[in-house]
């Protein structure tokens, strides 16, 4: 089983991105869990979700505290909390236009894998708005293999028909091949 943990505030699309890396997973014959964990804040307000993937059934129904992979859509949000129980040998994929080595500085991470894409510029490059979701998965799968791209690309444009289906199926293409790994 992978579990990936995903950390964004209100509005940004962090759900959706687990519930898109879910739906991946159906795809291929997976069992899969997504699932958010917030309050009743607005949007801007912290929010952590969570989805898990596996060859077979899913038995737990917590939130996750050992993932194999975290993702930060906002880099406001990165500090200590995020990593925490980040499995030696994860990776943690962080929306920044920093280098792996300078967040892996910052946070003092040494058994994890970090890689680092600059998600804001490239949404708002590509998708003409901050909303970095399918950016942050695009970079995510170079890093882990979850699922196939095509099982994502289909995911994603049955979510978001047309040019937007489209546009997000770019920026998922261009963030797997500039994501940076240190």
């Amino acid at each position: 089983m992978i579990e990936v943990r995903f950390h964004g505030r209100g509005g940004q699309g962090a759900w959706t991105a687990s519930l898109l890396l879910a739906q991946g997973g159906l795809r291929e014959g997976k069992y899969v869990q997504s699932f958010p964990a917030f309050g009743p804040e607005r949007a801007g307000a912290p929010i952590t979700s969570y989805t898990r993937i596996s060859d077979a059934p899913i038995d737990i129904h917590s939130g996750i505290y050992e993932p194999d992979a975290v993702v930060v859509l906002d880099p406001t949000l990165l500090g200590p909390s995020v990593v925490e129980g980040l499995k030696s040998g994860g990776k943690i994929v962080v929306n920044t236009p920093n280098s792996p080595e300078a967040v892996r500085e910052s946070l003092g991470l040494r058994e994890v894998e970090v890689w680092t894409i600059d998600a804001t510029s490239l949404a708002l490059e590509t998708l003409r708005r901050p909303i970095t979701n399918t950016v942050m998965l695009g970079a995510l799968i170079k890093a882990e293999e979850i699922v196939k791209l095509n099982s994502l690309f289909e995911a994603v444009r049955e979510r978001f028909r047309g040019e937007v289906g489209e546009l997000n199926v770019k920026v998922i293409e261009t963030a797997y091949r500039e994501v940076r790994r240190g």
